[in-house]
């Protein structure tokens, strides 16, 4: 008999994984409560540029998913891989670089993100020293997660490790292409994508970023905790094996589904349908194999708060997958996309899968690991009917939200007319859904809040955490060739590095196939001749568009319906983004369209609206931007973007660039000179030249931030307006 090998699992860096998913998730939880405050009084951070709602946007939705839910990844993966490995981490070295170079990189977030420095790709919004910092960070994660594999006591690999592993390589793959920028300077780059093929490397990226960031480590986590918490084994061994398989290699395919009605080319659309559609059988059959686990302990349910997470978790994860699929089809996705339909959708996978499968985590491990008993059942079951309420509260009136929007949005009179021309008209029938989701997401932190001073008090009650002693004989010699009546996948479960391979194969399969033909081939993205690069005082105002998160609400791109048109005008085409570094399509629509809003107002209109939005739009709900108008313009970078714009394709020529500061100041001048001839506007400047005008610090109307940002949003579209004219 081999003699049994001591050793000692750490339970350390499990608790400073769980203790900061705890608090960053109350942090991005507050701030988009924060948010859904701002749609009912969006001048309640009036003046502070770094908390306004296009700069917390990003950092709420970066909080919760790589702080709250990133750091209940680790923590998760770090306490059940030891114990199915049967050994302590590869390095405790490379563990605590792990946790300390993620906080930082949280932290570097939260300073960057509202201080308008972001690439505006949504889920990948930091800049590229940050992008890199976090390739190091998950590489020594990897790093260390392989090697506690290669030295485990454990022979076969459970399921929830093939999960692990799948995470680890996709979420590299994922980050490094989607990340591939040229720098101007520390904190400002452009991709090297543009337009179209911008658009769908950010896609491929964001769908799969949901699929293997906040999906595939949840579902090992899930095949761990679940069989842990109910004292039962995984329902059927095979389901896990179709379900890991046939997950991986389907989810990678379906992000051009958030594409749809776009111009990406349409054989790229249809692909995302189809394997969106396929989702549904992996996806239900990961649910069905958790929920079938909970078989014979429904009794322990009704009692046991920690199951009652994770029934509603695995529950809201099938929904939500779905849901998704559904949204894929081109009929539902006409009338959902840009509305708010999206956002409900989104939460309930972030709020009942993420969040509640992150609180069963936490209420189950930190008993386990302080010797006690939870302080308190009967808070564990309130902060569950509360989170549930809270759950229900949010997304239910977002749905009617986003069904009220589209149809609206489509109703014509018999002339022809829009019945709701004006954009305005359709936010005032949502302010109520609006208020219901304020409450139900106040009501989800009060849960969330409950649930930490009920651990905090366990842990107090409780012995300290303290890495915990273990043995287990060491790894049995089996050999490498398949044993006698081995069947295949028993064979590849105690092989990682072949499990690996196949798996980098599974999940490269799809990405290769869909983006490598639009980058490469050239007749997928037809130029437009008439489309000419942005000027430089254009390019620093579409920077200024970039800082402020704009694209939060606002889309740039028209779809080909009869309703688009009327509203916004001719629909897009892909030769309109070529020089698009990066694309500006936007996700959601809480106010118009601007593709087309060039020479739509004028210039003094646009200033007003930055100003003071309900000034020119009675009852908007966009905030104001006052430093826009006081703020000088930066024009220290104009030369290098340009340089790095031809670098990247956009034809500049050499004259181009060395001219740009002059031909930047001349347009400058034609929109001040613009400005001065309204005769109100003159009247409110000359007021203004009277006080400042002795001040040293007073900038001329022509060096300020907003001339820039009326330059670039008044060039909007009119490249396809002026050929349309000149065509007729």
């Amino acid at each position: 008999m081999e003699q049994l090998q001591q050793f000692k699992y750490d339970n350390q860096i499990v608790k400073k994984f769980l203790y900061a998913s705890l608090l960053w998730g109350i942090v991005g939880m507050s701030v988009g409560l924060l948010l859904a405050f701002m749609f009912l009084f969006p001048n309640v951070t009036e003046g502070i540029s770094w908390l306004s709602f296009g700069r917390l946007r990003p950092l709420h939705t970066n909080a919760v998913i790589f702080a709250f839910v990133g750091n209940a990844i680790f923590a998760g993966i770090y306490y059940s891989l030891q114990r199915l490995l049967k050994a302590r981490m590869f390095s405790d070295t490379l563990s605590s670089i792990n946790f300390w170079g993620w906080q930082l990189i949280i932290v570097a977030a939260a300073i960057t993100l509202p201080l308008g420095i972001t690439s505006s790709k949504e889920y990948a919004e930091l800049e590229w020293p940050i992008d890199i910092a976090i390739t190091l960070i998950w590489v020594a994660f990897g790093i260390n997660m392989i090697g506690t594999i290669l030295r485990r006591r454990q022979q076969h690999l459970y399921v929830a490790i093939w999960f692990y592993l799948a995470t680890f390589i996709t979420i590299a793959v994922l980050h490094i292409f989607n990340s591939l920028v040229y720098p101007v300077s520390l904190i400002k780059s452009y991709s090297v994508y543009a337009g179209v093929q911008d658009a769908l490397v950010q896609w491929w990226y964001g769908h799969n970023a949901v699929a293997f960031f906040l999906t595939t480590p949840f579902l090992g986590l899930m095949y761990y905790f679940v069989p842990k918490a109910a004292n039962r084994p995984i329902y059927s061994y095979r389901l896990s094996i179709v379900h890991f398989w046939s997950l991986i290699f389907i989810y990678i395919w379906a992000g051009p589904h958030h594409l749809l009605y776009s111009t990406l080319p349409d054989w790229a659309q249809n692909l995302g349908v189809a394997f969106s559609i396929m989702l549904i059988a992996p996806s239900w059959g990961g649910m069905i194999n958790g929920l079938l686990t909970l078989r014979g302990v429904w009794d322990k349910v009704r009692t046991d708060p920690v199951l009652k997470f994770m029934v509603v978790a695995i529950t809201g994860y099938g929904m939500a997958t779905l849901e998704g699929p559904l949204l894929s089809l081109k009929s539902v996705n006409a009338i959902a996309h840009f509305s708010d339909w999206v956002v409900a959708h989104v939460h309930v996978g972030a709020l009942a899968w993420n969040g509640f499968m992150t609180f069963s985590i936490a209420y189950w491990l930190v008993p386990k690991m302080t010797r006690t008993k939870l302080y308190s059942l009967r808070l564990a079951n309130i902060h569950f009917w509360i989170g549930v309420l809270g759950i229900i509260l949010y997304t239910i009136p977002l749905y009617i939200a986003g069904v009220t929007q589209a149809f609206m949005w489509k109703q014509f009179n018999p002339d022809g007319t829009l019945v709701y021309g004006n954009f305005l008209e359709t936010v005032a029938q949502i302010i109520p859904m609006y208020w219901m989701r304020a409450i139900g997401g106040s009501l989800y932190i009060i849960g969330a809040l409950i649930m930490i001073y009920n651990i905090y008090k366990t842990i107090r009650k409780g012995n300290d955490i303290e890495d915990e002693s273990a043995e287990a004989a060491p790894l049995p010699k089996i050999g490498r060739k398949r044993l006698l009546g081995e069947k295949y996948h028993a064979w590849l479960e105690r092989r990682p590095v072949q499990l690996c391979i196949l798996a980098t194969i599974a999940v490269l399969i799809g990405g290769v196939i869909q983006i490598v033909p639009t980058l490469m081939v050239k007749s997928n993205i037809p130029t437009i001749s008439y489309v000419k690069p942005y000027t430089p005082l254009e390019l620093e105002g579409r920077d200024l568009y970039i800082r402020e998160g704009c694209v939060s609400c606002h889309s740039q791109m028209i779809r080909p319906f009869r309703s688009e048109v009327a509203r916004y005008g001719p629909y897009s085409k892909a030769g309109e983004f070529v020089y698009e570094h990066p694309f500006l399509w936007g996700s959601k629509r809480t106010g118009p369209d601007l593709l087309r809003v060039g020479k739509k107002y004028s210039d003094s209109w646009h200033l007003n609206h930055m100003y003071d939005p309900q000034s020119t739009s009675p009852g908007s709900i966009m905030p104001s931007y006052p430093w826009i108008i006081t703020s000088e313009l930066n024009t220290k970078l104009t030369l290098e973007k340009l340089k790095v714009m031809a670098a990247l394709g956009v034809p500049y020529s050499e004259d181009d660039i060395n001219q740009a500061l002059t031909h930047l100041k001349k347009q400058a001048e034609e929109i001040k000179n613009n400005l001065l001839e309204d005769p109100q506007f003159a009247e409110a400047y000359q007021n203004e030249l009277e006080t400042f005008g002795d001040n040293p610090d007073f900038i001329p109307l022509s060096d300020r931030e907003i001339i820039a940002l009326i330059a670039y949003l008044q060039r909007l579209g009119t490249d396809i307006s002026q050929a349309e004219s000149n065509t007729n």
